[in-house]
């Protein structure tokens, strides 16, 4: 039987290495390209927007010139998209929002056209808006997340968690702790009520990790659930460890079903001895631990916290409301937020 001519050789000796760097290589270049692309489009409709604010304040022009120009330039530009009425005004709305062209230039050009609209619609000053759009960079935030940390409030829950890490740890460790939680913890991907018990709460975040790891923030790590110390012979179960590559540090993370009670924090403590003492790297920051309760009394808190030579906080987490049957059949499914969400780019 003759070799068939069109079959492969065999690759040579580190072709492997070879392909995976020029797979790399060329994944990199397509990036690149992307945002070049990107960032000349929003800076064309912010110049396009404040031509059009400029000639309707000097010359009186009316709202009817965007018809006019939208029409115009559509047909000039008939395989374009953007260029409608509405596309145009939010041009316009744009940059009357962003009038600092080298902020424009230098910040917001990397984020997509379509997560402008997102913090025009959604946000109602400049100071908000700024927060959020250097999160959506810094974290790389698809569309769809950039508007759920919007409508979570994330900017207010930021920060918040009672904690003694300003007694515990020092700068700028303290700080970056503080700002990587938040308070409340919006568990309502879970679809349960305030009415689930601890047991099923820790199975559904298990189940919902991805959901679970967005809502904790950027940087969490999840290591495991109901990981197993062993303390002289005496076996133990944290509820949920995790680790942060900003912190380089281990967090251990205890659900409670009621009341924060300043005992819980005695159990929580004596893990974070635990899992220093057993799975801490030597370079590791010392183990942070987070204390998710239904409600807490602030005060209570904060004294319990004082006085405590381990890095704590406590904050709460939410479910959903008791609603009416029909208004719960309305909400979105577990399965269709997570396919949202799988299949929105970074795009836009």
């Amino acid at each position: 039987m003759s070799d068939n001519p069109n079959r492969l050789t065999p690759p040579p000796a580190g072709y492997a290495d070879w392909l995976a760097d020029l797979k790399n290589r060329i994944h990199t270049a397509r990036q690149r390209a992307t945002l070049a692309v990107n960032r000349e489009l929003v800076l064309l409709y912010w110049q396009i927007g404040h031509d059009i604010l400029a000639r309707q304040a000097e010359q009186g022009w009316g709202a009817k010139v965007i018809e006019r120009l939208a029409e115009d330039l559509r047909t000039a530009f008939p395989d374009m998209k953007g260029f409608s009425p509405r596309n145009l005004k939010y041009m316009r709305a744009f940059a009357e929002a962003w009038p600092d062209t080298e902020f424009v230039q230098e910040v917001l050009a990397q984020l997509p056209w379509y997560h402008q609209l997102a913090l025009l619609d959604k946000l109602p000053g400049p100071e908000t808006r700024r927060w959020y759009a250097a999160k959506a960079i810094e974290h790389n935030w698809s569309r769809n997340v950039l508007v759920m940390q919007i409508e979570t409030r994330l900017l207010e829950r930021s920060g918040k968690t009672v904690t003694n890490f300003e007694l515990t740890l020092p700068k700028p460790q303290s700080d970056l702790a503080r700002e990587s939680l938040k308070d409340p913890y919006r568990f309502d991907f879970l679809d349960l009520t305030n009415e689930a018990q601890e047991r099923e709460i820790e199975n559904a975040l298990v189940k919902h990790v991805t959901e679970f790891l967005l809502e904790l923030g950027a940087g969490f790590a999840f290591v495991g659930r109901q990981v197993l110390l062993d303390v002289a012979g005496d076996e133990f179960f944290i509820d949920q460890l995790f680790y942060h590559l900003k912190l380089r540090c281990y967090v251990v993370i205890e659900l409670k079903g009621g009341k924060f009670k300043p005992e819980h924090l005695g159990q929580l403590s004596f893990y974070l001895a635990a899992v220093d003492a057993q799975i801490k790297h030597p370079q590791d920051a010392p183990t942070i631990g987070l204390l998710l309760c239904k409600s807490k009394n602030k005060v209570v808190a904060g004294y319990a916290l004082r006085n405590n030579t381990q890095p704590l906080g406590v904050a709460e987490y939410q479910l959903l409301d008791s609603l009416p049957a029909e208004l719960q059949t309305s909400l979105p499914s577990i399965e269709q937020i997570e396919r949202e969400l799988a299949g929105d780019g970074a795009a836009g």
